[in-house]
């Protein structure tokens, strides 16, 4: 395949945004080996990692697909890959079919209970495409779907369910949930338009920032009790600092009359937030 169509793919599924969820599966996969006692398994890992590639990869080409008429009319989504003409429709739903497939044939070599549970993965992630036609609450459905990412990699480990990385998955739950409302915001008049439906335009922009602080104040509380639900010590603290911070930096940049800083607060400081606190708790799972 051509370098140029590998990048319009890549572009199609904004892949560099798989930084916001794969730290937290990373992180889920060395939490159940820390639990569990068991030896680092390089292959398990890589498939771990490569379900969240093609669950990702999938989730967002059916997005791009399923969205198309409503991107074109868009201004500031006009000029995606379906739209702007550079993918076809039909190519892009072959993409999804494709990464579906991969999807489940990868968790077929992690374990049954991982095959068994990855239709019900995907029906929540591309599921979510369709949730703004009939719910504001949208955010909160693409926030399960990436709160999956712990979760998921701790299954692929134990084949077991636990308490702890439920933790880290309802601080994703809310964090995604936050940080979409906010991205959400950009577009608050034309999906007002097309009776489209949003926390923005459901609350406003004022009503829909200040959910979006409860919600991220829920992912803080979440990730702090489990530092202490699991006992951790300075490394995960300090990854808890950092990781607040940039919450709290990012409800800094945006006001209700001033949507210039969408896009820093949530690419940069969110991909950020992401990769750092994971570092952090890596070192105080490994050290």
């Amino acid at each position: 395949m051509p370098t140029k169509t590998i990048n319009n793919y890549l572009s199609l599924v904004t892949f560099s945004h798989t930084i916001f969820a794969l730290p937290f599966a990373i992180i889920g996969y060395f939490l159940a080996l820390t639990v569990t006692g068991k030896t680092f398994d390089p292959k398990l890992l890589g498939l771990v990692i490569l379900c969240m590639v093609f669950a990702r990869s999938a989730a967002m080409a059916f997005n791009r697909y399923i969205d198309r008429y409503i991107d074109i009319e868009n201004e500031r989504t006009a000029i995606r890959e379906i739209p702007a003409g550079i993918v076809k429709p039909g190519s892009a739903l072959l993409f999804v079919i494709l990464n579906c497939i991969l999807f489940v044939s990868t968790t077929f070599f992690i374990n049954t209970l991982c095959f068994y549970l990855s239709p019900i993965a995907l029906l929540v992630i591309l599921g979510y495409s369709l949730t703004k036609r009939f719910t504001a609450f949208c955010h909160m459905v693409l926030g399960v779907g990436l709160a999956l990412a712990p979760i998921g990699a701790y299954l692929a480990v134990t084949g077991e369910f636990a308490m702890l990385p439920l933790f880290f998955s309802f601080a994703v739950l809310f964090w995604v949930s936050g940080f979409d409302i906010i991205y959400a915001l950009q577009d608050e008049e034309f999906d007002r338009s097309k009776r489209l439906h949003s926390i923005p335009v459901w609350l406003g922009r004022k009503g829909a920032l200040i959910l979006s602080t409860v919600l991220h104040v829920f992912s803080a509380v979440f990730v702090v009790y489990a530092g202490y639900y699991a006992h951790f010590n300075v490394w995960y603290w300090l990854g808890v600092c950092v990781f607040t911070g940039l919450l709290i930096y990012q409800h800094l940049l945006v006001k209700p009359d001033d949507l210039s800083k969408v896009n820093r607060a949530f690419f940069t400081t969110n991909g950020i937030a992401s990769v750092v606190f994971s570092i952090f708790v890596l070192m105080e799972l490994l050290f």
